[in-house]
């Protein structure tokens, strides 16, 4: 009992540390209770015994091999930061200008407190089914060696990495629809990487996408949201105008 105590404050604790990029006053748009329960409408992961566990295994033997080619380890290894400035900075690219703080305001506002908001949709999967991750089953190395110790302790399923790229890019693409094919891509390898280092089963990533999906249509509920999203979209195409001329 107190082992299993003590597991629940680390996952906790490691949840809370996650996002070292975000403002400690960040205020959610909606409050878990606001948004779907995936204990209530999305399966458990696969048991070890299951033909979908089976696949799990081979994506996890296909992610090893992929290590082998260096440029896509190498994004692996980049795409492990859960830092948001470092995020913004990365989906920078597919989006087709700089985030941050000091250029974009208004969207890293939103990108913050969207991202606040969508991230707590895992928290109650991740600590009920507190699955073993597939470095640890296997007992072999990841992409990360500083990351194994904690992430030994902390739920696999779903994927908090995969949740937050997912977030990001949700969030991005309605503030420019035109990116929506590079900025979607760019998410799914993100979630891939977690898989090629060894740190998730293919199903802790694919549920993270069916989490995400729903609360984000339940952002569309908050009229702050929406105020919000709308601040972010004229500030996108105030710039977006300029670079052009």
């Amino acid at each position: 009992m107190i082992n299993l105590l003590q597991k629940s404050i680390f996952a906790l604790a490691i949840c809370g540390a996650a996002l070292s990029g975000f403002a400690a006053n960040v205020k959610p748009y909606l409050t878990t209770d606001a948004l779907p329960n995936g204990l209530n409408f999305y399966p458990a992961p696969p048991e070890t015994t299951s033909v979908q566990f089976m696949y799990d295994i081979s994506q996890y033997m296909w992610g090893k091999s992929v290590r082998e080619d260096s440029a896509r380890a190498s994004l692996a290894i980049a795409q492990a930061t859960t830092d948001l400035n470092e995020i913004a900075r990365m989906f920078s690219e597919p989006f087709g200008m700089e985030i941050s703080a000091k250029k974009t305001p208004a969207i890293m506002n939103l990108i913050e407190r969207g991202i606040a908001t969508l991230r707590q949709v895992g928290r109650a999967p991740k600590k009920h089914y507190m699955r073993r991750r597939p470095f640890d089953r296997f007992n072999e190395p990841t992409l990360i060696p500083k990351d194994e110790e904690v992430l030994r302790k902390n739920g696999s399923y779903p994927s908090g990495h995969t949740i937050l790229a997912w977030s990001m890019a949700l969030l991005l693409v309605e503030v420019n629809p035109a990116a929506q094919d590079a900025l979607l891509k760019y998410a799914y390898e993100w979630g891939q990487s977690r898989v090629i280092a060894g740190f998730h089963w293919q199903s802790d990533v694919d549920a993270s996408k069916v989490l995400i999906s729903g609360a984000f249509a339940s952002l569309h509920a908050d009229e702050t949201f929406l105020a919000d999203m709308r601040k972010a979209r004229a500030e996108f195409k105030k710039l977006n105008v300029s670079k052009k001329k």
